[in-house]
Formats: C-alpha cells, structure tokens, sequence
C-alpha cells in the first residue's frame, strides 16, 4: 500500500528501478500551462557534476544511464488525472559521485503568461516500482504557492547504502534557470 506523504516526511525506496511521475492540472482559466520537471544529480557538494547530471526536456538521460526523462508535455494534458512527465530512475547505475538527485518543476515563461503555482491544482510528486508499477509514496503539494512559480518537490537521497525519498514542498517565485545556477555554483546565490 502506498504512503501518502506530508511535507518533510521521509521513506526508504527500497527498489533498484524505480519511476517518478509528476502530475497537474490548470485551474480552468483557459490558458496553457506548461509545466516542467527536471532532476538535479547532486554530490556531497550539492552541485551536479557536470551539465549532463542536469536531466530536463532537452537533456533526457543521465551520462550514467541511471536517470531518464521520458519526454515533455508542454500543455499538462498528457493524461487525465495522471502523470504529466515521467522520470525514470535505475538506482543502481547512479555513480558513487551522486548523493542526491532533487526534482523540480518550474512554469515555462511564467512572467510572460503572468502564471504562478497558485492557478495550478492537483499538482504531485510519486515514486513506483517501474518494473510492475506499484506505487510506493505520493507527494500531494497542498499548500497554496500563490506567487511561486518553481517547486522542489522532493529528493532521493543516498544515506548509509541506502536510497530513501524525501517530500520537499518548498516553493520560489523562480524559473529554472535559478536552480541550473544554484546546482552548478558552490557560491551562495541571492
């Protein structure tokens, strides 16, 4: 059975492959809304290694084959009431120089389309067994992001051998290339 995760609350994997599907809905304001997720692979540092540790729409696979995204879905309508992008995780094959790898999801041009989290429902992290599909944890993001307009959602983590998934929920009125910076930067940023 899965657990339904609050904010803060941690969990052990468990698994070698696993899946995290990220899903959202637009509050019926007749936009498009198109929302991005990306993972972060971190070391001890909290900086990616190198760029391709950054995986997001135009960079689909990890150099270690361990992280893939499965594809962007520009108008939040890739299923109904689902999973919207999909990030696809073999623990196994992460490389000893990745801790953590953190998920993401920011607004494509949100000052453009004058969008933020608050005009979005729904929105949810979960992790599954990417073999038969049984869902392990699920994230719901419920607090009210009224002006953010990027989301950590969570993270996995390394910790003694062991992988284990922490729900985040923290918010920024950002896009994404204020975590490309953070994650690529051992200097403090704003």
């Amino acid at each position: 059975m899965a657990i339904n995760l609050q904010k803060g609350q941690r969990v052990d994997i468990g698994l070698s492959k696993i899946a995290v599907g990220l899903g959202w809905n637009p509050n019926q304001s007749g936009q498009d809304f198109d929302l991005d997720a990306s993972a972060f692979m971190l070391n001890e540092s909290k900086i990616i290694p190198s760029d391709e540790h950054f995986i997001f729409y135009n960079n689909t696979d990890s150099p270690d084959g361990a992280v893939h995204h499965t594809g962007d879905d520009p108008t939040g309508g890739n299923s109904d009431d689902g999973d919207d992008e999909t990030i696809q995780v073999d623990l196994t094959k992460v490389g000893a120089n990745v801790n953590e790898i953190l998920f993401v999801v920011t607004i494509h041009e949100f000052a453009a389309r004058k969008q933020n989290f608050g005009q979005v429902r729904n929105s949810y992290i979960r992790i599954y067994d990417d073999v038969d599909g049984t869902e392990i944890a699920k994230y719901e993001l419920e607090e009210d992001f009224s002006i953010e307009t990027a989301v950590e959602f969570g993270r996995l983590y390394r910790r003694d051998g062991k992988w284990k998934f922490e729900a985040s929920g923290i918010g920024y009125r950002e896009d994404l290339g204020f975590f490309v910076e953070k994650y690529t930067t051992s200097k403090p940023i704003r």
